[in-house]
């Protein structure tokens, strides 16, 4: 059941994305599936727990360095991705940060950026995790890796429509991720495409950082954008490495990512 499940919703993802590449009027969009509506109903015995109380304990944090989604939640997790839950818990976030950087007293010096994430955060990898379990079955390096060369991940609608709303209150954009100095062509080929057309800076991660985690890499990068001159407003990302260690900014933002775990 759930396998035929999951083959039926690989099959409208690809449906989605076609639909999503031809849409006019809002060419981003990547969520308009409505799978279920009763998602409580997946995985009501994993340890004690359901698959709703697994993901808002991975949101909080309280559920650390796990590998895979556990296999009974796959079906809950592919119908929340795609579900209207998502799309929304994406937009209060969004509107949260907005709504802070708004009230900020901006001072016009074009100093004051905002740190962005890349993947889950303002490029969605949903097309390919689709077809890899959703998070259950483990990281492959070389599929994701040669997905991102693919070069087609679309944006994550809620984190565009931010974006463009903070360069049109001065806010400046800096990129962060943890990809390699090596796809650094591949990333901005796809920022661009997605729409994401501009920004202050785009780091990536090179070979220095061999051995660091997550949280070291961006605390020493974001040491650097500050180091430079430049203040850091606000700082987004899907994991809660993007947003621990130091120099964080004046607030972070979480957004939603059940598929997968960094630290």
């Amino acid at each position: 059941m759930i396998r035929t499940t999951t083959i039926m919703v690989v099959a409208l993802v690809f449906l989605a994305s076609i639909m999503a590449a031809s849409a006019s009027s809002e060419p981003y969009l990547i969520h308009p599936l409505r799978l279920k509506t009763r998602l409580g109903s997946y995985g009501a015995s994993l340890q004690g727990i359901n698959c709703a109380s697994w993901r808002l304990g991975v949101e909080a944090h309280n559920i650390i360095d796990w590998k895979t989604v556990p296999k009974e939640c796959e079906g809950y997790i592919g119908n929340y991705m795609l579900g209207f839950q998502y799309r929304q818990d994406s937009k209060a976030v969004a509107r949260e940060a907005y709504l802070y950087a708004r009230k900020l007293n901006l001072t016009g010096d074009g100093k004051d950026v905002w740190v962005f994430d890349i993947d889950e955060t303002t490029l969605s990898n949903l097309p390919h995790y689709a077809r890899h379990g959703f998070g259950v079955e483990p990281y492959n390096a070389t599929s994701f890796n040669k997905w991102v060369e693919e070069k087609k991940a679309p944006a994550l609608p809620e984190s565009k429509k931010l974006y463009g709303k903070l360069q049109k209150l001065g806010i400046k954009i800096v990129f962060l991720t943890g990809r390699p100095e090596s796809q650094r062509n591949a990333t901005a080929y796809n920022l661009r495409l997605a729409g994401f057309r501009s920004w202050e800076k785009l780091i990536l991660k090179d070979g220095s950082y061999g051995g660091k985690t997550a949280v070291e890499y961006k605390s020493a990068e974001r040491k650097k954008v500050e180091e430079s001159g430049y203040r850091i407003v606000g700082n987004i990302g899907d994991q809660w490495s993007d947003l621990l260690g130091t120099n964080t900014g004046k607030r972070t933002f979480k957004l939603p990512d059940p598929l997968y775990y960094i630290s």
